[in-house]
């Protein structure tokens, strides 16, 4: 028996068995197509077949670099083929690869390097390839591709916790598959869900906002890919945090807000790609290689400097730099009155601008936003704030609120100033930090405020997103979440705004592809935006890899409600009843450290409908409407739930009709059709679907047809999985 060190590639057909439930032959047929394809890749790149059984593949190859791009070419090249193919037969397949040592006897391999390969297969999304960390290693920078850090998972029957990494493939991701399990609760990625959701998942995300940092430090985050990113199309650059040489902690808030503004400037320019402050702050206070940072960031130019303020003066010092050859290209020290602060920012930009090796054109830095304020107090006021008020705190919040209304006092006309004040307003609401029941509308009158004095301050456009979403306006909400990114093309969090307002509009792929431009954008901070990942699957119904995500995520953010609520609803898509109950506990109790929150309530109804107890369910909903009488409709959905699940089809039905946005969204639809069907009620099932098709034609394709419902099982089963798609 020998043992050897090989590189390992499992694949097998994401829902085969559903595929050949469907239709056996047009399967097979795919199958044997698709496989002549692995096949031939696997020979092109000097792999060995080890096993292709059934809908399965297992290949050994000498070169760890070679079964990677193997990987890659065979996803790239299905994704063409089930391009020509009609949704229902298209063939996904995930891949794994690892890296280990594997024990052979006769054509077999086995061992935990083959064993692990198989358990990177399972997490891997259809179409898409994990590899283990050890694989990302020897890589390196050979490859051009980009991976997504997943941190360490536990992995059946392998001891260690194994590290594990998402490709990034350059194209945008393939169509989901149709989920294998059903929960009730997926219906509500349309508005039924938002105003509770949102309560929560803007909180979250909103440190990110306004190029906020994350609320946690730089020691929290994960260690970056370590193979070079592939560079943009377009010249890059990172703004490294400036130095605070004045000798004095407490001016580090006006260092940062130098680094923030240049930041700012910089990425509103259409023709420049901009690394997100929260990756460029993970090298704060450290001494990084200007070529690490190049290839960590995947970025051509680096921009970093410091800053001394005492008295009336600053002094600033500014380096441009290539980052793959550390050459300085432009160094410049600015000796300046403070007064003086807002033209030296304009002064520095417009040089980077003109800097020849950018080949940048000076016309359109004309785009980039004025100076919302000429008052340097105001300025400071706002930067103190900022301070204040990324500390997600109740105590930095409260801090926060009178130094934004302090600027507006010294300059009404500042709109940057009424922006933030309408981020602190929604914080303190979400976050249950402000007991001012107008707290929302102070929120959304501020913001409007500061875009009625200048339609260009992206950061209003964002946060009037989750705004307009709490108050049912969801088309206001995707508009607002696209301006935000087209006035500023290299804003993070914007893309993550936008697939928060995507994932409650139900269309969770397109959202998936915002979140892969948000982790280019903000390459260090993969962590962040595996929240939002995660509720895209878990809408798409594919919980093996939402469940992957949300633990992720929670493991780091162990007090974030709302991720406890998805795993619950995940696991009980997976019939995993036991770890369902486990995250019903842990919501239950974040609930308990907020017990007067109706939102906080919508969430444990939910986890407790995910988890088979609708009961408990419904008597959470009524002290959720108790706590919050003027939004009842707020709990439509896990109410509605919890009717079904008890069999009390006419009163789910009775809760669905009383829903507020009924005539222009679909949703509701698919599940009166359900709970018509489940009552034998078949032409109010099929006037229904009628509805269903006059709002979305596109469910056309997913529903029974002109048979419905002659055939009462398959009609539930088709309605409930075009409900989850």
């Amino acid at each position: 028996m020998e043992w050897r060190l090989a590189a390992i590639l499992c694949a097998d057909v994401y829902g085969y068995s559903r595929l050949m439930e469907e239709d056996e032959e047009a399967t097979l047929r795919t199958l044997t197509s698709h496989r002549t394809i692995i096949d031939s890749l696997i020979e092109e790149h000097r792999g060995r077949f080890v096993n292709a059984a059934g809908d399965s593949v297992m290949a050994e190859f000498a070169s760890v670099v070679e079964a990677v791009s193997c990987a890659v070419d065979i996803q790239r090249r299905l994704r063409t083929e089930n391009a020509e193919l009609p949704p229902a037969r298209r063939m996904e397949f995930r891949i794994g690869v690892n890296l280990g040592d594997v024990m052979v006897e006769g054509a077999q391999i086995y061992g935990d390097g083959v064993n692990v390969a198989a358990r990177l297969e399972s997490l891997a999304e259809p179409g898409g390839i994990c590899v283990s960390g050890v694989v990302q290693d020897q890589v390196g920078s050979k490859l051009a591709l980009n991976f997504a850090d997943l941190g360490e998972q536990q992995v059946k029957n392998i001891a260690k916790p194994v590290r594990v990494l998402r490709v990034l493939l350059d194209e945008a991701p393939a169509a989901p598959q149709r989920s294998r399990g059903f929960a009730r609760s997926h219906w509500r990625s349309g508005v039924l869900s938002l105003t509770g959701f949102a309560i929560i998942v803007v909180t979250f995300v909103v440190v990110q906002h306004l190029s906020l940092k994350p609320p946690h430090t730089s020691a929290s985050i994960p260690p970056p890919a370590k193979p070079a990113l592939a560079l943009p199309d377009k010249p890059s650059i990172a703004v490294l945090p400036f130095a605070n040489l004045s000798g004095d902690p407490e001016q580090e808030y006006f260092s940062d807000g130098i680094t923030d503004d240049l930041t700012t400037d910089l990425s509103r320019l259409p023709g420049l790609f901009v690394i997100a402050r929260n990756s460029s702050f993970t090298y704060k206070g450290k001494s990084a290689k200007l070529q690490d940072v190049g290839n960590e960031l995947g970025v051509k130019y680096v921009l970093q400097g410091s800053v001394r303020k005492a008295g009336g003066q600053v002094r600033i010092n500014v380096q441009l730099a290539d980052a793959s050859s550390g050459e300085e290209l432009w160094a410049e020290r600015y000796d300046r009155p403070l007064r003086d602060i807002f033209a030296l920012q304009d002064e520095i930009v417009r040089k980077i601008v003109t800097t020849s090796n950018l080949q940048l054109n000076l016309a359109e830095y004309g785009a980039v936003i004025p100076r919302s304020t000429e008052n340097l107090e105001a300025y400071d006021d706002v930067l103190r704030g900022t301070e204040y008020l990324i500390t997600l705190t109740k105590d930095g919040n409260t801090k926060a609120r009178p130094m934004f209304e302090k600027a507006i006092e010294l300059d009404p006309r500042y709109a940057t100033a009424y922006a933030l004040l309408g981020v602190n307003y929604w914080v303190g609401w979400s976050a249950a930090f402000d007991p001012d029941p107008n707290a929302l509308k102070r929120g959304l009158k501020a913001e409007q405020q500061a875009l009625a004095l200048d339609d260009s301050v992206s950061i209003a456009h964002s946060i009037l997103a989750p705004l307009y979403l709490v108050g049912g306006q969801t088309e206001r909400a995707l508009a607002e979440a696209q301006k935000g990114i087209a006035l500023d093309p290299n804003y993070a969090s914007g893309y993550e705004f936008l697939a928060d307002v995507l994932n409650i509009l139900g269309k969770a792929t397109q959202a998936l592809i915002a979140i892969e431009k948000a982790i280019r954008l903000d390459p260090r901070n993969t962590v962040n935006y595996l929240y939002e990942q995660g509720w895209s699957y878990r809408l798409l119904g594919r919980w093996d890899e939402a469940i992957l995500l949300l633990k992720a995520h929670a493991t780091r953010y162990p007090e974030h409600l709302s991720a406890h609520t998805w795993l619950a609803e995940a696991y009980g898509g997976l019939g995993d009843m036991e770890a369902a109950q486990a995250e019903v506990a842990e919501v239950q109790r974040l609930v308990a450290l907020v017990p007067d929150s109706a939102a906080g309530h919508w969430n444990l109804a939910e986890a407790l409908n995910a988890a088979g107890r609708p009961t408990e369910a419904l008597a959470v909903v009524k002290e959720g409407i108790r706590l919050d009488p003027s939004r009842p409709k707020l709990f439509t959905g896990p109410q509605s739930w919890a009717c079904s699940q008890l069999g009390r089809w006419e009163e789910a039905i009775s809760v669905l009709k009383r829903y507020p946005h009924i005539n222009t969204d679909s949703w509701p639809h698919v599940w009166l059709a359900v709970d018509y069907v489940e009552l034998g009620r078949d032409d109010a099932a099929r006037a229904e679907v009628a509805e269903i098709l006059r709002l979305d034609p596109q469910f056309s394709a997913k529903i029974g047809g002109a048979a419905f419902p002659a055939n009462r099982e398959r009609a539930i089963a088709d309605l409930r999985k075009a409900g989850l798609n």
